[in-house]
Order: structure tokens, then C-alpha cells, then sequence
């Protein structure tokens, strides 16, 4: 199949994971193109059958904001129409699920019918999404996807709670590659971390607020007056 895929190409968890979902999808043979206003971090090496594309954003006196999502929806268009896509996969809501609303539309208007899968992945629904700035398109954009995806059923059930979504969600947990993240022996490592023994306790995050960093402190504080730990953050 010919794939668009639309992410934020960041550290953050839903960008990780559909850049590796593309590479996977890539490798089994499917032509796959990624959309987004700069190269997904994860995306450092070549691959055959894969193909990425920047959103070019202009900027005029009059916006004090350069509209991203105006940008996105014409150079969906543009890929999809070119590359003769057959299938649009969107990853995080806001905005890339109204983006894909926008491009679909303009491209019915030429013939072109191109089905739409948006995957929430969690602040899109249970932080940004939630804000009455954003609710009613976030809302609206979900149900005219062709089909929704969630990576818990967590998000999927805060979805139906604080949106009336009239579509089916579909979970699909997030993925691990067990042939590249295997388990090995980890003894020197962890004589290094906790020479005496103690306990290792693991955050691994983008460190952003949202991830309440502060909490994980405060909480290993806590537990080290009881067992001897030590803190590691990735």
C-alpha cells in the first residue's frame, strides 16, 4: 500500500511511535510517506520505500501565529494527490485529525476518496483535547475519521467520557521490537547505578510538565526512608 502518515516529529511518545510503525510498515514493502514540519527524530538513516515530506509554513506581518494546520491540509493534499496515497494515517489529534478532515474534503472534490485512521495518545484527549478552545473540533474531527484508534483502553474510555464520539475505538497498544530490546544481563550495569544493593527505580519521559516530574521525586523520597534506592532518570 501507498501510506501517508502525519505526526509531531519530536521525542515525544506519539511521534516515536508512528515513525516506528512506518519504518516496520516500510520494511515489510509498503510505501510509506511521512508529513510533518521537520524530519521525525527517529528517522536518521535510509530506508528504502520510505519518504518524507516538510510542511512549509510561511510567515507574514499579519499572523502573530502562522497557521500550521492551513499549511498541513495543503501539503496533504499535495502528497496525496502526487504519490496517489490510499490510505491517511494520523497520529496525535491536534491538529493533524482536522488537518486530514480539511484534505479529505478538498480531495472529494476532485474524485479522490482517501480513508482517514486517527490514534489518540493521550494529552490529545485528556489535556489539550479537554480545553473548551479545542473541544468541538477535536470532537468533530475524531468522528469523521474513518476509523479510530486508542493506545489503552484507559484513552479510550476518557474519550467516550469527555467526548460524545459516535464511532467505534479500536485499542492498539503501544509496541515494543523485541528483537532490537531484549533482555541481557545487566549485573556491571547495575553495580555501577547501586553498588549496595539498593533498589533502582526508573522514569523514563520527555520531562515535559504534563509528566510531573516533581511527583517522581517527591515519591522516591518517600520510598528511600524505607528502602535504600537510587533514582534513575532517562
Amino acid at each position: 500500500m501507498r501510506i501517508g502518515i502525519v505526526c509531531y516529529p519530536t521525542f515525544g511518545g506519539s511521534g516515536v511511535l508512528a515513525t516506528e510503525l512506518g519504518k516496520a510498515l516500510a520494511q515489510k514493502g509498503h510505501q510509506v510517506h511521512f508529513i510533518t514540519y521537520q524530519q521525525p527524530v527517529r528517522l536518521n538513516h535510509f530506508i528504502p520505500n520510505l519518504y518524507y515530506h516538510e510542511v512549509q509554513v510561511p510567515t507574514y506581518p499579519l499572523f502573530d501565529y502562522p497557521p500550521y494546520e492551513t499549511a498541513l491540509s495543503s501539503t496533504l493534499v499535495d502528497v496525496i494527490r502526487n504519490n496517489k496515497l490510499q490510505l491517511l494515517h494520523v497520529h496525535y489529534a491536534i491538529p493533524h485529525a482536522s488537518a486530514a478532515y480539511m484534505a479529505k474534503k478538498i480531495l472529494e472534490a476532485e474524485g479522490i476518496h482517501i480513508p482517514v485512521i486517527t490514534t489518540l495518545h493521550g494529552t490529545d484527549i485528556t489535556l489539550v483535547g479537554r480545553d473548551k478552545t479545542y473541544a468541538p473540533v477535536v470532537a468533530f474531527s475524531i468522528n469523521q475519521s474513518d476509523a479510530i484508534t486508542a493506545v489503552s483502553h484507559n484513552l479510550r474510555d476518557e474519550t467516550f467520557k469527555f467526548f460524545k464520539i459516535e464511532k467505534p475505538i479500536e485499542v492498539i497498544h503501544n509496541f515494543v521490537d523485541v528483537e532490537r530490546f531484549n533482555r541481557k544481563p545487566i549485573d556491571a550495569f547495575r553495580k555501577v547505578i547501586a553498588p549496595e544493593g539498593e533498589r533502582i527505580l526508573l522514569h523514563a519521559s520527555n520531562f515535559r510538565k504534563v509528566k510531573r516530574v516533581q511527583d517522581v521525586v517527591k515519591i522516591f523520597h518517600n520510598i528511600h526512608k524505607e528502602v535504600p534506592s537510587k533514582l534513575l532518570f532517562v
